[in-house]
C-alpha cells in the first residue's frame, strides 16, 4: 500500500500525533519534557508554525498546529527528528526513537478547533489511570497556561481558541468548557480504527478532496480523506441515491447480464472505498465465487475510462455516499 499523502496548504490546522516505537517511553523525565517543548518553539520560530495547543504524555504526544506557509512536513521533520537526536544524547543510546511518520488529521477550524483543543488537553484524565486530578496540575501541556495557573509562552497562541469559546471570563470559561468532557462526536472519530486523515463535515471534505487532489480519480480522493467507509454504509448510499433497497442491490439476478447497474457500481464501489477483500463483496452481495466480483469490478473499471457520464454518476453516487458517513 502507498503512503496515504499529506494534505498541505496555507494556513492549515493540524491535530498531529506520534508515539514511541514499540510504545516505548519518550519522555523520562523533566529534561526529556523539556528538551521536546524547546524543540517545539524552535519549530515555531524557524518555520512559522503556530502552536495552539500541545500535550505531552510519556509515550506519546499530541500537537494542534496552524501552518501559514504550507510545511506541516518540513515542521514535523525538525520536530521529530532533533527531538530523536536530544533524546538519545541524553538517554546514551541511539537508533528511531518514533515508531514512524506522525499522524496528522487537518482539522476544520470553525466546526471542530475548540472540541479538538479540548481531546487534547484531557489527555492526562481521559485514561484508565489518570495522571492527575486537576488539570491544571499536569505541567506538560498548554492547559495550565490556557486556564492561567501559568504564565502564558509568547510563543503558544490561544487567542483563536478563547474568540470561538466566546465567553467575558476566559480562564473560568475554558475551564468549565474543558470540564465537561470530550463529546460523543470526537470519541467516535478517535476510537476508529484507522482514522480518516480529515477533521470535518461532508462539504469540507469534499473541497479538500477536489482541491487538493483534482488529478485523481474520485475514489482515490475520497479514501484520501474518509478510507475505509463501511461497506453497509457503501451499500445503503448506493440504494438511497439510486431510490432501491439494500435488499435489492444484495439480491442475486439469474444470468450474466440481468443484475441492475446499481448493484454492480455497489460493488465496485465498496472494492473502492472500504477496504475489504474480494471474499466479503462476495458474500455481502451473495456471490458464490470471488471470480464473479472481480469480473463485475474490472468491467466498470474499464467502461468508465471510456464512458464519461457513468464516470461522472460515480462521482455524484461518492459525494453522496460521503454525506451520508460524515
Amino acid at each position: 500500500m502507498p503512503r496515504p499523502q499529506r494534505i498541505e496548504y496555507e494556513n492549515a490546522f493540524y491535530h498531529v500525533m506520534n508515539r514511541g516505537r514499540g510504545r516505548q517511553t519518550i519522555f523520562h523525565d523533566e529534561t526529556y519534557y523539556r528538551a521536546f517543548i524547546n524543540t517545539l518553539v524552535e519549530a515555531h520560530i524557524r518555520f512559522n508554525c503556530v502552536i495552539h495547543a500541545y500535550c505531552l504524555m510519556n509515550n506519546h504526544y499530541h500537537l494542534l498546529i496552524e501552518t501559514p506557509d504550507a510545511n506541516l512536513s518540513r515542521v514535523m521533520r525538525h520536530i521529530n527528528g532533533v527531538y530523536t537526536q536530544r533524546h538519545n544524547r541524553l538517554k546514551g543510546t541511539d537508533g528511531t526513537l518514533f515508531r514512524g511518520r506522525f499522524k496528522a488529521i487537518l482539522v476544520e477550524q470553525d466546526a471542530y478547533l475548540l472540541q479538538l483543543s479540548r481531546y487534547i488537553h484531557r489527555n492526562p484524565v481521559d485514561m484508565n489511570r489518570p495522571l492527575v486530578k486537576d488539570l491544571a496540575d499536569y505541567p506538560w501541556s498548554s492547559y495550565p497556561a490556557y486556564v492561567n495557573k501559568v504564565k502564558q509562552p509568547e510563543w503558544l497562541y490561544t487567542k483563536r481558541t478563547y474568540e470561538m469559546l466566546g465567553k467575558r471570563q476566559r480562564y473560568k470559561a475554558y475551564a468549565n468548557f474543558v470540564e465537561q468532557g470530550v463529546d460523543e462526536e470526537m470519541k467516535t472519530f478517535y476510537n476508529k480504527g484507522n482514522q480518516p486523515s480529515v477533521l470535518g463535515d461532508s462539504d469540507f471534505k469534499s473541497k479538500i478532496a477536489n482541491e487538493q487532489f483534482p488529478g485523481l480519480p474520485i475514489a482515490e480522493r475520497t479514501r484520501i480523506v474518509q478510507p475505509n467507509i463501511p461497506m453497509e454504509q457503501v451499500t445503503k448510499g448506493v440504494a438511497k441515491y439510486f431510490k432501491t433497497t439494500e435488499k435489492k442491490l444484495r439480491t442475486v439476478n439469474k444470468g450474466p447480464t440481468k443484475g441492475n447497474e446499481a448493484r454492480k457500481l455497489a460493488m465496485y464501489l465498496c472494492q473502492e472505498l472500504s477496504g475489504v477483500t474480494l471474499r466479503e463483496i462476495a458474500e455481502c452481495f451473495g456471490l458464490k465465487h470471488i471470480g464473479s466480483v472481480s469480473f463485475i469490478t474490472h468491467q466498470i473499471r474499464k467502461e468508465k475510462q471510456e464512458n464519461r457520464q457513468l464516470d461522472k454518476t460515480l462521482g455524484l453516487v461518492v459525494d453522496y455516499i460521503m454525506k451520508q458517513v460524515t
